[in-house]
């Protein structure tokens, strides 16, 4: 459960949620996308207040965000290229070569070429990644949410997968917003770290910064999972 919890989340830059299970990172992600409602509080997005929102100005506002799912959440019985551009033919007035352009443009951006014909089952855990991140971005979100984008990879996918998304945010511009168990390793690509603990929340701008924390808990947590000494 989150507590009077407030932060916001800086336009063009990459946030990253972290904390432990069940310490409601993924309810964050839910509360921002409008799948909950928040029991008191706003959830701000743009301006506008996620939270009132009916289900047609919630749809719209869902169009300014792209999602990358926990397990990448792709259609087994659908190829790459129809994978991505699901999007494109639910949303959007596009159509044939239009689609097909739009497709194959990303799948070179995500170096995905020579892929498109193959089914997921057909894929690596890191290839599954770069197509979810590929759906994700055919509509030009303005904010790209991501919930645990490297569970099940080896380190050395890991480190591929961070470096593509550092790639692409850098590119495109996006604000992004990461939920993630990896730490510290997920803290090299943040402009803003949330840290979760029994429905409170503190932000960083850095991780140098959480050893000298004044809460207890925040410094313990420095001192097990950082493996650095707090200071005293």
């Amino acid at each position: 459960m989150l507590d009077h919890v407030s932060f916001s989340v800086p336009q063009g830059k990459t946030t990253v949620i972290a904390g432990g299970s069940g310490q409601g990172k993924s309810v964050l992600l839910k509360l921002i996308l409008g799948l909950l409602r928040p029991n008191s509080g706003q959830v701000l997005v743009g301006g506008k207040n996620i939270a009132e929102m009916g289900y047609r100005a919630l749809q719209e506002q869902r169009m300014r965000f792209g999602v990358l799912f926990q397990g990448s959440a792709l259609f087994d019985s659908l190829t790459v290229f129809e994978n991505i551009a699901l999007p494109l033919r639910e949303r959007t007035p596009l159509k044939g070569e239009e689609i097909k352009a739009r497709v194959h443009a990303t799948l070179e951006q995500l170096e995905l070429n020579g892929h498109e014909e193959k089914y997921p089952a057909q894929l690596s855990g890191g290839m599954k990644k770069r197509v979810g991140l590929a759906r994700a971005l055919q509509l030009d979100p303005e904010i790209v949410l991501f919930d645990e984008p490297t569970t099940g990879l080896d380190p050395v996918m890991t480190r591929e997968i961070y470096d593509l998304f550092t790639r692409t945010q850098k590119r495109l511009g996006y604000t992004a917003v990461i939920v993630s168990h990896d730490i510290p390793q997920v803290f090299a690509l943040a402009d803003q770290i949330v840290l979760l603990n029994r429905g409170e929340l503190d932000v960083f701008t850095d991780p140098s910064q959480i050893p000298f924390s004044t809460k207890p808990q925040i410094r313990e947590f420095a001192r097990l999972v950082l493996g650095q000494q707090t200071a005293v």
